[in-house]
């Protein structure tokens, strides 16, 4: 069983690194609010030791999610650059139409997501018509679940469809609710035999992305509250990851021990460095 202690905060591991990739949804901000002290010690590592990347699953743009942070009162200074699994989506259907021209899209998702593609050689079309599919989320997470959408995929996989999912997360908690993510859908359709095709934590090449975005830094910290997304990512990127217990894996977590906390992990096929509550310093 792997090594893992409980800390305090970012403070205690600080000085081993030269740089922070780091999750937002349920470390940052739940959607709703910023966590202050989240913030402010992402600010301090930034003064201290070196650059903060933030890297999230959110199907939209780095643009599009700075101006959400605005919107709900994240600090400006708390981070260097932002990698979104939507931008590199949005890279991958850049690719597409520089092979081919316009691409017709089989879109799902909600229609404020559809930033995502806006300015490109898109065409919206039905599954019939689509050369390829996108997904960043169900269209009404908040009343739908994965099986509303069971006729659909079974449409695409009749069609041979590529599903591009923008986010690989199966759930998330906007403020005290748990709603469903793009990864859920992309989960059932592969059951059915379907190709996703993943952006975003776990995988790779968003790693990639977020090392060059450190600036080429050699000792960097991982943090996240997702096990099977930012603790495996970090994992497979060999990154050292510090867990924030309180956030998507809820009661889970209870008791907040270190000996649970490594049966939790063991169970997911994951390991940490250390845990704490809440991201502060």
């Amino acid at each position: 069983m792997s090594t893992l202690r409980l800390v305090s905060g970012l403070s205690e591991l600080a000085a081993d690194y030269d740089a922070l990739i780091c999750d937002i949804w349920g470390v940052v901000h739940n959607g709703h609010a910023p966590f202050f002290e989240a913030a402010a010690a992402l600010k301090r590592f930034r003064e201290m030791r070196g650059p903060v990347v933030l890297l999230t699953n959110a199907p939209r743009t780095a643009a599009s999610v700075q101006d959400q942070f605005r919107a709900i009162g994240v600090p400006d200074d708390c981070y260097d650059s932002i990698i979104t699994s939507g931008g590199a989506a949005r890279a991958d259907l850049e690719a597409r139409i520089r092979h081919k021209g316009e691409v017709a899209l089989y879109y799902i998702g909600p229609e404020r997501d559809t930033s995502l593609f806006q300015g490109l050689a898109v065409r919206r079309a039905g599954i019939e018509q689509a050369d390829v599919a996108l997904c960043t989320g169900l269209v009404d997470d908040l009343t739908e679940t994965p099986a509303d959408y069971s006729d659909i995929l079974a449409a695409m996989r009749a069609r041979g469809l590529a599903m591009i999912c923008a986010n690989p997360d199966l759930k998330v908690h906007r403020g005290t609710l748990l709603c469903w993510c793009a990864g859920a859908l992309a989960r059932d359709y592969e059951a059915l035999g379907g190709e996703a095709i993943y952006y975003g934590k776990p995988h790779l090449p968003i790693y990639a992305r977020a090392r060059a975005a450190a600036g080429g830094a050699g000792r960097i910290l991982a943090i996240g509250d997702g096990l099977v997304t930012d603790i495996a990512g970090a994992n497979r990127a060999g990154l050292d990851v510090l867990f924030i217990a309180d956030g998507i894996h809820g009661e889970d977590v209870e008791p907040y021990t270190e000996d649970h906390l490594r049966h939790l992990m063991a169970e997911a096929g994951v390991h940490a460095l250390a845990a704490s509550r809440t991201l502060i310093w």
